[in-house]
């Protein structure tokens, strides 16, 4: 991973000490690698309590360097926070940990409620309390704008009024008030981002582009949601990380910054792109099927980030090499997150308690 950003000393925020909540996941695995390897003199503090989309080995590439330390933990557990907080001499924090597959919030709402938004909660009285929080970066998604009706939308800006349509976009929705609460009332520096799908190495194959790609690899076919008309618009992750490493040197307290990419497609369109990638376009209309509807579907998401690129961030890969790159990472690490089948059906619940009826189902 490269950047070419360089954070201006005078102007920019330079922490110290970075608590970095669900850094064994996707996204924030690869923001901590950027960081702790691009930046020695700053303290990465991983902190995960390794739920099933979490792996410990997603930080190999940094777990020996000094300026890393991994705890295990959860963000609800309000004295492991304050604790470590404290010991660690933390003056940052990049709070990515949440429940985020719209999939499994249909069937175990409750999790999202307690993950999503007392875990928020949890850390924003913490910091709060701590001495020295300087910054407070919330990372949401662009689902609390709720869907785009039409194709003639109008990209979403961070003024636009938050509609949420599922359980989990609603439990960030409400994450974000109570970010915004503690910025109003008790001053805390936080920034807010909403961002679009991500995709790449590293991500559970809960998720649309791993899903399919390990359906395919296993020889089977894609399921698709409804008939596969909705779009989403995807970023590679890598991308995302610098993205991260512009907002947490240069976004100021009580900004809310959109990060968007440049590759809508519809999830048929991606399914067909992906077959033919892995040089089964022969067999394309075999590959592809079409299963029941989510309770609810967004048509679209798009939002404007004019705002990050005013601040010096551009989207570098390009979707086909970036969809090459994520095919040949799972092609040599699908193993990594152990038994995923449960992940592979058409509408998976994970996480949902045994007995209730919507466990693992695909219905």
């Amino acid at each position: 991973m490269t950047s070419s950003f360089v954070p201006d000393q005078e102007n920019d925020f330079i922490p110290t000490n970075i608590l970095l909540t669900g850094g064994a996941g996707f996204i924030a695995s690869h923001v901590a690698i950027l960081l702790a390897k691009k930046y020695p003199h700053y303290n990465v503090v991983v902190y995960d309590k390794l739920d099933y989309c979490s792996c410990l080995t997603n930080l190999d590439e940094v777990a020996r360097l000094k300026n890393f330390k991994f705890v295990k933990g959860d963000i609800c557990s309000p004295d492991l926070v304050s604790y470590v907080m404290t010991e660690e001499k933390i003056d940052t924090v990049m709070h990515f940990a949440a429940q985020t597959h719209v999939d499994n919030s249909f069937g175990n709402s409750f999790n999202f409620t307690e993950s999503n938004i007392m875990g928020t909660h949890v850390l924003l009285e913490s910091a709060k309390n701590h001495k020295g929080m300087k910054r407070f970066i919330h990372v949401s998604t662009d689902e609390v704008y709720g869907e785009g009706e039409s194709f003639e939308t109008k990209a979403m800006e961070e003024e636009h009024v938050l509609e949420p349509t599922n359980p989990y976009a609603a439990t960030k929705a409400g994450a974000e008030f109570l970010v915004k609460s503690y910025h109003r009332s008790f001053k805390l520096p936080c920034v807010i981002t909403r961002g679009n799908n991500v995709y790449g190495p590293h991500q559970f194959p809960e998720k649309l582009i791993p899903k399919f790609t390990n359906q395919l690899l296993r020889g089977r076919k894609v399921t698709l949601h409804g008939d596969g008309s909705n779009t989403r618009n995807f970023l590679f992750v890598e991308d995302v990380a610098r993205a991260f490493e512009v907002i947490l040197h240069k976004a100021k307290p009580g900004q809310i910054l959109n990060i968007g990419g440049e590759n809508e497609m519809s999830n048929l369109d991606l399914a067909k792109k992906l077959i033919s990638i892995l040089g089964m376009t022969d067999k394309e209309e075999e590959l592809i099927s079409f299963v029941p509807d989510r309770k609810f579907n967004d048509l679209r998401y798009t939002i404007n980030s004019s705002k990050l690129h005013e601040l010096g961030w551009t989207e570098e890969m390009t979707w086909d090499e970036g969809l090459k790159t994520t095919v040949e990472w799972y092609k040599k690490h699908s193993k990594r997150f152990g038994n995923i089948e449960d992940a592979l059906v058409a509408h998976p619940r994970i996480g949902v308690a045994p007995g209730s009826g919507l466990a693992n189902t695909d219905l």
